[in-house]
């Protein structure tokens, strides 16, 4: 297996894929491409750098992908301008089917189980990469963004596939207004659908989860109104005005997402040593108009769930990045075999610029693959899709890191 990193940043769309896909081979000394994992800002016009990439693999070869809020690579971290990037993998070895659906905003279970019935009858696969349209419903004026939920979707899938394989993967997002995004489908580009590239072969596939929030006060609340996406009580009191007193303003209602805090999930031990790796969070993606409730950037939590209010810590979410990424490096090579490439999938929120941190977390893992001499491809994502615990979930700020491994 052989894989090339393109990047490049430029106004001009079909220029943009075409030099995109044109380094990539480059980097990787690519003659026949197998499968293309391609990503572009989401203000890119998303046809014509489709149509550039396809300028240069061929019309044959599969393009995967979609929007993107930046693009992580082994020499460059960007989410300014028209960032775009793109991996090539070239192998005999590889085998690999891909499949789409669409009308996701509509019925997510639905999508979910009409592209598992494109992959069922597939190969003998290890690894399911998933990536589908985050926004339902752009923001307006009056509403917070209303976002594809993850949940029915790998129910969906799962329920035909009827295995164990890990999914990873994430929901596209293509700015920080929530906008409409775009998928790369395979042969076509499309937008409120899902695609999938089923994978099998002589590959392992090993990962790990980035996380960077802390419990703030480590009390357990428990959900007592929530509709869907929307949370209006926490003990049976407004959950608007429980955030107010722990801001001790209302400022933070102006915040699309919210900046700090996040609604937890404890999935481990209640009262054990806080463990970063047994918790979800669920990012609030702002308040309603009406000041009654928040909104959640996924609508999988019920009345009588078990909650904390965490803070993005920064300073764990780099020692999350560079100890999660370093071991998993050793232990590929502790048991004797090689990474080949890394696919990092990285919240859009882990940004320095939204995150105000001093520096990029995602440059902690790619100092660590650079010292392996490893190819590295990323994008920033709206969620993150991951096996946690023995289940594949949806995920919001956290970076989700794949590698492929070779014995």
């Amino acid at each position: 297996m052989k894989v090339g990193i393109g990047y490049d940043n430029r106004k001009d769309s079909f220029s943009l894929g075409k030099n995109v896909a044109e380094n990539a081979i480059r980097d990787g000394s690519i003659a026949r491409p197998s499968l293309v994992l391609a990503f572009c800002k989401g203000q890119v016009d998303h046809e014509e750098y489709f149509r550039g990439i396809q300028a240069v693999v061929g019309s044959k070869v599969p393009i995967i992908g979609g929007s993107a809020i930046g693009i992580i690579t082994n020499d460059c971290i960007s989410y300014e301008g028209y960032p775009a990037g793109a991996a090539i993998v070239e192998s005999e070895t590889l085998r690999h089917r891909e499949g789409a659906a669409g009308d996701l905003n509509k019925n997510e279970k639905l999508a979910g189980q009409l592209l598992a019935e494109k992959l069922s009858n597939s190969i003998d696969a290890k690894l399911l990469l998933l990536f589908y349209d985050s926004i339902k419903n752009p923001p307006t004026e009056t509403t917070p963004p209303v976002i594809n939920a993850s949940p029915p979707l790998i129910e969906g899938i799962e329920e035909i596939l009827r295995s164990n394989i890990p999914i990873i993967g994430g929901g596209v997002i293509g700015d920080y207004e929530f906008s409409h995004t775009k998928q790369f489908c395979g042969s076509y580009v499309d937008n409120k659908s899902v695609v999938g590239s089923l994978l099998g072969g002589d590959f392992k596939p090993y990962f790990r989860i980035m996380h960077g929030c802390t419990p703030k006060d480590g009390i357990y609340h428990t959900i007592t109104k929530i509709e869907g996406p929307i949370l209006y009580e926490v003990d049976g009191k407004p959950v608007v005005d429980m955030i107010d007193d722990q801001y001790g303003n209302m400022e933070w209602r102006n915040q699309v997402p919210v900046g700090r805090l996040t609604i937890g999930v404890n999935h481990g031990e209640k009262f054990g040593a806080f463990k970063e790796e047994n918790f979800v969070n669920r990012l609030i993606s702002g308040v309603l108009p009406d000041g009654k409730g928040i909104v959640l950037f996924e609508p999988d939590l019920k009345e009588g769930t078990e909650i904390l209010f965490m803070l993005r810590n920064n300073k764990m979410m780099i020692e999350s990045a560079r100890k999660n990424s370093s071991e998993l490096l050793e232990e590929i090579i502790a048991n004797g075999e090689k990474p080949v490439f890394g696919l990092y999938i990285d919240c859009a929120g882990r940004t320095a610029k939204v995150s105000d941190a001093l520096t990029e977390e995602a440059a902690e893992v790619q100092n660590v693959f650079n010292q392996y001499d490893t190819p590295l491809f990323g994008f920033y994502s709206g969620v993150e899709i991951a096996p946690l615990l023995g289940k594949s979930r949806g995920l919001d700020w956290t970076g989700v890191l794949l590698v492929l491994a070779k014995g």
